[in-house]
């Protein structure tokens, strides 16, 4: 039982990990969020906890699933493209909230959002499943664009 759950316990646990380590390191600069003028349709900050649970939960699994069905395999799977990501997503809190470089933070998430969809494409061939569990990560940095790129705007 452990041997067929491990992959995906890891995989998840890899993506807490990350966001896990981005909020240790931007807790200071987090309350910027509420002190910033905000577009119209900004949730409460409560609500990103949440969502990146959520996320970070589907993201895992979506990965785990790939891993599994390739058998390890991850260049050229959309593991690579997923990796990347991953490290964009870190860098992006610390340029956003600790740099507050709005209109790079901006570029960075559209440099991400592609890696998102190059995941989503790659990961289809292997597994529809997984490609589907990565569409919510994708929605969620589309709507962090928006947010994004209005707080450059007004602020």
């Amino acid at each position: 039982m452990w041997k067929k759950l491990k992959p995906y316990v890891i995989s998840v646990l890899i993506a807490f990990a990350v966001g896990g380590l981005a909020a240790l390191l931007t807790k200071d600069s987090m309350s910027m969020y509420e002190e910033i003028v905000k577009p119209a349709l900004a949730p409460p900050g409560w609500i990103f906890p949440v969502a990146w649970g959520i996320l970070y939960t589907l993201m895992g699994i979506s990965s785990a699933r790939v891993y599994v069905k390739t058998q390890g395999k991850i260049i050229g799977t959309g593991l690579d493209y997923y990796i990347i990501s991953l490290v964009f997503n870190f860098l992006w809190t610390i340029i956003f909230f600790n740099m507050k470089a709005f209109l790079f933070s901006f570029i960075w998430l559209i440099i991400l959002w592609i890696l998102i969809l190059l995941t989503i494409i790659n990961y289809k061939k292997y597994c529809k499943a997984a490609a589907y569990l990565q569409i919510p990560y994708l929605l969620w940095v589309t709507f962090a664009g928006y947010l994004n790129f209005m707080i450059y705007l007004l602020n």
